[in-house]
């Protein structure tokens, strides 16, 4: 049997927490995760915003650090509606979803909607530049969480905070 949808690797693991400090804090005193880099992703800088089939802005504050040659993302809603709040209520804080970072963004999100995968949130435009994409699909049904796909922008904005502060 050969994969409906062959990854090469995945590159990011998503955890969803309430409160943003809070959790980069547990973190990196319990476990020595960090530095994390903040950032908040929303109208003005994300463009082209999209929540469950239709045009919607959300905002998030995102913290992200490399372990191991993952990327460690944690993932708070500022406003809504998002998949993030869903979460939330449905499960509390915890494994959101899995990350691949594609190369044809819009080929492997029309991919995957072939394959009967539901895009359930995304965003375009978040770079530095004006690039990078990431879109969100329910494959929760096969894998017990969402998987993203994501184009990285040539270079990210400078981060709003570091935690720990240097």
């Amino acid at each position: 049997m050969s994969a409906r949808f062959p990854i090469g690797h995945l590159d990011q693991v998503g955890i969803v927490v309430r409160d943003l400090e809070a959790a980069m804090r547990r973190y990196h005193d319990l476990l020595g995760i960090g530095p994390w880099r903040v950032y908040t992703y929303g109208p003005g800088l994300v463009k082209e915003m999209t929540y469950r089939g239709r045009r919607q802005d959300f905002t998030m504050r995102i913290a992200l650090t490399t372990l191991n040659g993952w990327i460690l993302e944690l993932v708070e809603s500022v406003d809504g509606p998002n998949i993030y709040e869903e979460f939330l209520a449905a499960h509390g804080e915890g494994i959101h979803h899995l990350m691949t970072i594609v190369e044809d963004f819009d080929g492997e999100v029309a991919r995957f909607q072939a394959l009967g995968y539901e895009l359930i949130q995304s965003a375009r435009r978040y770079g530095a530049y004006g690039d990078g994409c990431f879109a969100y699909f329910d494959t929760t049904a096969d894998l017990g969480l969402i998987l993203e796909l994501v184009a990285i922008p040539r270079e990210r904005i400078q981060p709003q905070a570091v935690y720990p502060p240097a």
